[in-house]
């Protein structure tokens, strides 16, 4: 399937792309952003592209061959922002864009365990670099830690019944794959709660939010991003659950009563029933702008 980004129009309106300027897209994914930020600058403004997920690097380097050296890679995580672009000596950029979905090919490659639509390891690393894998959490937490990870990057309402099976499953056999994980969490769910949205979401993003420290590094980058930025440049956040969402408006507020930025985006700006229709993976995407002064 290919990648569609989400609230393209969106982005790049709140983003005032223009000839001659630089931008960062903090999470370059598929290049689908990219792409257009490339083509609206046009001929000389330049993008530096961020991914952690090498897979995801080669592919927008597939994708934006044809702009040439007016895009720059850089394979590390976006808390590493100032100091990489330091190391490119720039200074300052005009727009900061951080896309805080999965990509289509993290979606489907099954051998990544991002997705419980089809039988893979639990792996869930957006950077294969990272040590700590879902299987050994699921495998070696206690079930308070289990169930505290559920509830706090899940908000999982059946937290500790899934924690208790998930025990109970590990005594007889390790859990490895997806689908061992899926059919345990729809078993333990009473079934009247088996909505549209499959049972096992919450679960598999809470452990992904886990592995990759998702949180963490966004408020990394939310503290410092801000600092690279031309007076007048704008920083756009698209996020796709009310954790990110709260971390990134909290942010933003804090930093307005200091002095350093200005909410453009009073509440957030949400896909059209078009778009959503379209790409029904926008559907709980949120994006929020912010200037610097």
């Amino acid at each position: 399937m290919k990648h569609i980004p989400v609230m393209v129009e969106e982005v790049m309106m709140f983003l005032r792309c223009e000839p001659g300027k630089i931008y960062v897209d903090a999470t370059v994914g598929c290049g689908g952003h990219a792409r257009e930020i490339l083509k609206r600058t046009s001929p000389d403004g330049v993008l530096i592209g961020f991914d952690w997920d090498e897979n995801a690097i080669l592919e927008a380097k597939n994708i934006l061959e044809p702009f040439g050296n007016r895009v720059k890679f850089i394979n590390k995580n976006f808390i590493y922002l100032i100091e990489s672009l330091d190391e490119l000596g720039i200074r300052e950029v005009d727009g900061i864009l951080i896309d805080l979905g999965l990509s289509s090919l993290q979606l489907e490659d099954k051998e990544r365990g991002f997705s419980f639509m089809a039988e893979g390891p639990l792996d869930m690393r957006m950077d294969q670099r990272i040590k700590v894998t879902a299987e050994y959490l699921l495998n070696r937490l206690s079930l308070k830690e289990l169930e505290t990870i559920l509830i706090e990057y899940g908000n999982e309402r059946w937290a500790k019944r899934i924690a208790k099976a998930i025990i109970k499953q590990r005594e007889r056999s390790p859990i490895k794959n997806t689908q061992t994980l899926k059919k345990l969490i729809h078993q333990v769910i009473p079934k009247k709660y088996h909505t549209k949205i499959d049972p096992a979401t919450k679960t598999f993003q809470a452990l992904r939010i886990k592995v990759n420290n998702e949180l963490e590094n966004l408020k990394k980058l939310l503290a410092i991003g801000w600092c690279c930025l031309k007076k007048g440049g704008r920083i756009c956040v698209l996020s796709f659950h009310s954790l990110e969402d709260r971390l990134v408006k909290e942010s933003f507020k804090k930093l307005e009563s200091e002095g350093y930025l200005r909410v453009i985006t009073k509440k957030p700006v949400v896909p059209t029933i078009e778009e959503v229709k379209r790409n029904p993976r926008a559907r709980s995407a949120k994006l929020r702008c912010a200037e610097r002064i």
